[in-house]
């Protein structure tokens, strides 16, 4: 077992039981939402790399909605 699941569970084993799940289910959903972010964070990333992301230039994007607005 790694140092930080060794400190993990000692911090869960540390607590009151009737606060061990609680704590144990915030800690696993911090964790899913980490992964969640890295995962979007590789893609983009992914799509820079393939030059499938352009520069977005705001002024032309105003422009363009307000002549689909007036159309």
């Amino acid at each position: 077992m790694s140092s930080a699941v060794e400190k993990a569970v000692e911090a869960l084993e540390l607590l009151p039981e009737e606060m061990q799940e609680s704590a144990a289910n915030y800690l696993l959903s911090q964790a899913r939402k980490f992964r969640a972010l890295k995962d979007a964070i590789d893609e983009g990333m992914a799509d820079v790399e393939a030059g499938r992301v352009v520069p977005w230039d705001l002024e032309e994007f105003l422009r363009q909605a307000r002549t689909k607005a007036q159309g």
